[in-house]
């Protein structure tokens, strides 16, 4: 009988997580999961030992904040691995610290695969040499990162993404506003983002940006799918001091559906961006990190895109408009929402090569993870050192 130790980080890291662990388990139904787990993962099947929201963290001086707390608990978990070694380790994104530990693992002579690239395209590619070292296998969601990090000698393999699996070609807005309880008049999806981090930097600028939208588009209805408890009340909480009177409709969860019902959706940067578009809808886009983790991104030229959504990652060129750091305000994200909710037509061209990419990223990507995993199993690949010596 198999057994996988599979770690994710935070929602979307969950998600694919469990896409996986279903798709292994119809392969495999006796194969076991267990690691770092969140909600889907654990209704999935996977045996948790820590919650992914542990590994919630964003931003380069925000993880030296929490540096001893995660130096604790990779040191945990990498003696917790390799007292009974797994077959195969999968690391899901949070690629800070899943790769160091699968460096180690890798090297006591445990099989590794690292689900979800890292951007080493984009910034930071120095990374390249690490993945090299810490991975059997890199499963790739977007099409151009499995032919990059292949001319840099790392095995990689383009997956597609679970979420253009799930996600129909049309998706009825009709419908999403009815299940909603929306009425007439224009809806704006809100996300201001996964982590507490993110809310509380895009959390007052959202709110502001709908205090600007309802003195100028009569009858507009927010509504606000959240990923926690604690996401939730930061928000409500940012609403209440900088936001209009009328209250915004807040989900837990329902990602899906608010989209859906939007005319168009204000998000923080991520994989909501991926959903959006995935969904149809016009999207403008936010982002911001700490005033010290930005400054060494530009001191030290640590970014080498254009753009960061990634809608316009895909397409090569400016599909949504995006807003960074001090651009992102309330009137300047009010302005851009409000010119697509004033011109729905406006975005035709946009849509259209949305479905375009749809289409490209559609290619059972669980399923495919789930093959390419297994068959690691199968080839019973091995390492460098007993991994039974590892800890002497």
């Amino acid at each position: 009988m198999a057994r996988i130790v599979i770690i994710a980080g935070e929602t979307s890291g969950d998600r694919l997580a469990a896409g996986l662990i279903k798709a292994a388990r119809v392969m495999q139904p006796d194969i076991e999961f267990e690691g770092v787990a969140g909600p889907e993962m654990v209704s999935a099947g996977c045996t948790p030992w820590h919650d992914s929201s542990e590994l919630a963290v964003m931003g380069i001086f925000e993880v030296l904040r929490d540096l001893p707390r995660l130096r604790r608990l990779m040191a945990d978990l990498e003696a917790r691995i390799l007292r009974n070694p797994p077959d195969v380790f999968v690391g899901v994104d949070a690629p800070d610290f899943n790769l160091r530990l699968e460096a180690r693992l890798r090297t006591a002579g445990i099989p590794t695969v690292h689900y979800v690239s890292p951007s080493v395209w984009a910034w930071r590619p120095g990374r390249v040499k690490v993945l090299r070292s810490a991975c059997d296998l890199v499963l790739c969601l977007l099409p151009f990162e499995a032919a990059f990090l292949e001319r840099h000698g790392i095995a990689a393999r383009f997956i597609g993404h679970p979420l253009a699996d799930d996600i129909p070609d049309q998706v009825d807005r009709t419908a999403a506003r009815e299940a909603l309880g929306l009425g007439p008049g224009p809806v704006v999806g809100m996300l201001p983002g996964s982590r507490l981090g993110e809310v509380k930097r895009l959390g007052r600028p959202f709110v502001q940006a709908a205090e600007w939208l309802t003195n100028r588009a009569e009858g507009i209805q927010f509504v606000v799918p959240t990923v926690s408890r604690s996401t939730r009340e930061l928000f409500e909480r940012c609403w209440t001091d900088h936001g209009p009177l009328a209250r915004p409709l807040v989900l837990d969860g329902r990602t899906h559906e608010a989209m859906a019902a939007a005319d168009v959706v204000l998000t923080a940067s991520g994989t909501a961006t991926l959903e959006a578009m995935l969904v149809g809808r016009p999207m403008v886009v936010a982002y911001r990190v700490s005033a010290l983790t930005f400054a060494l991104f530009r001191g030290l030229r640590l970014a080498k895109v254009r753009y960061f959504s990634l809608p316009n990652l895909l397409a090569d060129r400016p599909l949504v408009p995006e807003y960074l750091q001090s651009q992102v305000t309330g009137p300047a994200l009010g302005a851009a929402v409000l010119g697509f909710i004033e011109a729905p037509d406006h975005g035709a061209t946009t849509l259209a090569k949305f479905g375009e990419l749809h289409t490209q990223l559609r290619r059972s990507a669980s399923q495919q993870a789930a093959t390419a995993v297994l068959d690691i199993v199968a080839a019973g690949t091995t390492g460098a050192t007993n991994p039974a010596t590892a800890l002497q």
